[in-house]
């Protein structure tokens, strides 16, 4: 039995990760900075770390055959004040750095490192029927600095002879939590809220697509670099929106543009995620063997909301 060792496995990815490790068998420790014992899964082991302090529970490593890294702030939960977005950064590269070092200095027998990464590596869409490859340079924005300093602070361990994966993760659908949970709070209203124009294309997985392929990495050791984890088929915001409030409330909804300078007072500089266009391509993994079960939004969304249908 081969142990995965996960960090920020309590969260929505993460939480559905565990789920679909143990039903294939393999041995779960994660590592986290607080041992709850109110939520412990009985099947998971867990260990302790320290970001900030710098300390990591150390045989946690040692047992591990594969580490997959997820932890890190949410991106659009809060405002992006100076001290949140060193947040969002310190989280990742801090984190990716602890594992780093502590594999330096010990034994151990971790075969690959699969880490988080995002889609917001890409800019904005700029040329018509173009969607990003994993060759396309990283944009010279916040996100897209954070996503590179993110990647190339896990590839590091590259250097020890450790396989790297990179998956740079769309928008995930889960009915859990996350991104639709924003989606549905109006349309439990009756309200359709499309974003500006909702012509912005939207890369998005269903989490157990997400997650099926945190695992086609670990059990594909020809699987090395960055891949786009995001389903084949993109669609604009206003397609999701209105294709979601069809499943949760068929015609019983009014569909509203929210204008643009709104949600600009709203979110602040969070808005231009939420209002820019980024088409991204899933070919590399698809030809590489990978086979999403939600390749289509509909089909997506009516699998996760199907006990309201």
């Amino acid at each position: 039995m081969q142990n995965i060792l996960i960090t920020g496995g309590t969260g929505l990815v993460g939480t559905k990760l565990i789920e679909l490790l143990l039903l294939k068998e393999y041995s779960v420790t994660v590592i986290t900075r607080n041992i709850n014992p109110i939520n412990r899964n009985p099947a998971v082991k867990y260990a302790l770390w320290d970001i900030e302090k710098d300390f990591i529970d150390i045989a946690a490593i040692q047992e591990a055959d594969f580490i997959i890294h997820l932890a890190g702030s949410g991106v659009v939960e809060k405002k992006w004040t100076k001290a949140y977005k060193n947040e969002i950064v310190d989280s990742r590269i801090k984190s990716s750095d602890l594992i780093v070092n502590s594999l330096k200095k010990i034994t151990h027998k971790v075969k690959a490192i699969i880490s988080s990464s995002a889609i917001g590596w890409y800019g904005a869409d700029s040329k018509s029927s173009y969607a990003f490859k994993e060759t396309d340079l990283n944009e010279n924005s916040f996100l897209g600095n954070t996503c590179r300093d993110w990647e190339e602070s896990i590839t590091e361990a590259s250097q020890l002879g450790i396989r790297i994966c990179k998956l740079r993760t769309g928008i995930v659908l889960s009915n859990k939590g996350g991104a639709l949970a924003e989606f549905i709070k109006p349309i439990n209203y009756g309200i359709a809220a499309i974003l500006g124009n909702g012509n912005q294309m939207v890369s998005w997985i269903h989490i157990e697509d997400l997650c099926r392929l945190f695992i086609y990495t670990i059990e594909n050791d020809q699987l090395e670099g960055s891949f786009n984890a995001v389903a084949p088929r993109p669609v604009s915001n206003k397609t999701l929106t209105l294709t979601l409030a069809t499943v949760l409330r068929r015609n019983f909804f009014i569909p509203i543009h929210v204008p643009i300078f709104l949600l600009k007072i709203i979110m602040g500089e969070r808005s231009i995620e939420v209002l820019k266009s980024t088409t991204v391509s899933c070919d590399k993994i698809k030809e590489l063997g990978f086979t999403f079960y939600y390749p289509s939004i509909e089909p997506a969304l009516k699998d996760l909301f199907s006990t309201k249908l």
